[in-house]
């Protein structure tokens, strides 16, 4: 039992980095899939049939600018 967990926990982490850089080459927001591959690393072959953006990369708003619009 103890390998099953060792087997997973490097494919999780292996699933994570990987998906960091290809999500960055294909314009995705890499820390979305890194996580999301890391708890579920299937979630890597979603991302790789999944086509590029083509516009500029997509950013999250900081905190700053999220205070500045409730007021």
């Amino acid at each position: 039992m103890s390998t099953v967990i060792a087997i997973w926990g490097i494919v999780s982490i292996a699933s994570a980095i990987i998906a960091g850089i290809v999500a960055g080459a294909k314009r995705r927001d890499h820390s979305f899939w890194a996580a999301w591959s890391f708890l579920v690393p299937p979630m890597l072959l979603i991302l790789l049939l999944m086509p590029s953006n083509k516009g500029p990369r997509q950013r999250r708003p900081g905190l700053d600018e999220l205070e500045q619009r409730e007021v």
